[in-house]
C-alpha cells in the first residue's frame, strides 16, 4: 500500500479543521478490520502531499515504483491519496504502467475524526480489489463507496458528497459488497502503454472556452510556445466562428486536442460543416479527444509528446485507440 497523503491521512483538530498530514501508512493500516489471514499488507509512506501539490514527477516515480514491486513479487498494490486530483493520477498511472498486477486507487471525502469518515471502507475496499483474480491485468481501477471504475472513465462530480466519483458514460465496472469484490470488466481492450524517453514534463496548456469568449487569448496561450494544448469546447465538438483562425494559428505550431467541455459523450466527426463546426476543425488540423474530457486529454497528449511522438498522425492515432478501449 503506496500512502501518498490527502484527505484520508489528515485527521481534524478539535476545531473540526485540518492542518497536518501526520498520518503515515502504517497509521492508515491500524484503521482496518481487515485480518492477517486475509492479506499481508505492506505499508508505505511514499508521499506526504495535499492532492493539488501533486505533479508530472510524483505520478512517473510512482509508477516506477509500481513496476519495481510488481518486478519484486508483489501480488497487488493499492495507492491512497488526495481525491481532488485522484482520477488525474489514476489515469495517468493507466497510461504509463503495462504490469499485469492489480493497481487499486482509492481515497477519502471525510477526514479522519469526522463522523462518518469513509476512508477506512473505502481502503478495506481497495485492498479487496487488489487482491481479487478478476482485477489482475484489468489496469489502473478506482474504488470509493463501493463502487469500481476504470481510470479512464472515473470523475470527481462533487465537492463533498461520500458517492463524489462517478463514471458517467458507462458507469462502474464493478462492486464491493460484503468483503465479494464483482468485477465486470477484463483486460481485454486495453489500450496501449507509453514510456516517456525523459523525466520532463511535457508543457501542455488545458484552456476552456466559453461563452463570448476573446480568442486573443488562444494567440497568448499560443505565444507561450507550449508542446501542445487541449481545448474544451462546446457541445459535441463546436467552438465560436471568432476563435477558428486564432486555433488554426495554434495548430499551425502545435498539436492541439480539443474536447467537449460537457465531460460526458463522445465528439461529432461528420454532422456539423460550418466555421467553428467539429469538421471544420478537423480540416484545420485539431485532433479529437473522443469521449476524453478535458483534464484526460491532457494528460494522454503529456504521456504521448513524453514517448517522443510529436507526428500529428501519430497523435490522433492514440486518441482513437483510447476511443475503441
Amino acid at each position: 500500500m503506496l500512502a501518498l497523503g490527502g484527505t484520508i491521512g489528515a485527521p481534524v483538530d478539535a476545531a473540526g479543521s485540518n492542518s497536518t498530514l501526520r498520518v503515515d501508512a502504517a497509521d492508515l493500516v491500524a484503521t482496518l478490520g481487515i485480518g492477517a489471514e486475509t492479506v499481508r499488507l505492506e505499508p508505505e509512506t511514499f508521499r506526504r502531499v495535499m492532492s493539488a501539490d501533486i505533479g508530472w514527477d510524483d505520478v512517473t516515480a510512482l509508477a516506477e515504483r509500481i513496476r519495481s514491486l510488481s518486478r519484486d513479487g508483489v501480488d497487488g498494490v493499492v495507492v491512497t491519496q488526495g481525491t481532488d486530483t485522484l482520477e488525474e493520477s489514476a489515469f495517468l498511472l493507466d497510461l504509463l504502467l503495462d504490469v499485469a498486477i492489480p493497481v487499486v486507487v482509492t481515497g477519502a471525502m471525510r477526514n479522519p475524526g469526522r463522523a462518518g469518515a469513509d476512508g477506512p471502507a473505502n481502503l478495506a475496499d481497495a485492498i479487496r480489489v487488489a487482491c481479487s483474480a478478476e482485477a489482475v491485468s484489468a489496469g489502473v481501477l478506482v474504488v470509493m463507496a463501493g463502487s469500481i471504475h476504470r481510470a479512464r472513465t472515473v470523475q470527481k462530480t462533487h465537492t463533498s458528497s461520500l458517492g463524489a466519483f462517478a463514471s458517467h458514460a458507462a458507469g462502474p465496472v464493478g462492486s464491493v459488497t460484503e468483503s465479494r469484490v464483482h468485477l465486470r470488466w477484463s483486460s481485454a481492450s486495453r489500450a496501449p502503454t507509453w514510456t516517456p524517453t525523459s523525466s520532463a514534463a511535457p508543457r501542455v496548456t488545458l484552456l476552456r472556452l466559453s461563452l463570448g469568449d476573446d480568442p486573443a487569448v488562444i494567440d497568448a496561450v499560443t505565444g507561450l510556445d507550449p508542446d501542445g494544448l487541449v481545448v474544451e469546447v462546446y457541445g459535441a465538438g463546436h467552438v465560436g466562428a471568432r476563435c477558428v483562425e486564432a486555433l488554426s494559428r495554434a495548430a499551425d505550431r502545435m498539436p492541439v486536442v480539443f474536447c467537449s467541455r460537457t465531460g460526458a459523450g463522445a465528439l461529432y466527426r461528420t454532422t456539423g460543416d460550418y466555421p467553428g463546426s467539429e469538421g471544420d476543425l478537423l480540416r484545420r488540423g485539431l485532433i479529437p479527444a473522443d469521449h476524453l474530457d478535458g483534464l484526460k486529454a491532457r494528460l494522454l497528449l503529456m504521456a504521448v509528446l513524453a514517448s517522443g511522438v510529436r507526428d500529428r498522425v501519430r497523435i490522433a492515432a492514440a486518441f482513437d485507440d483510447i476511443a475503441s478501449t
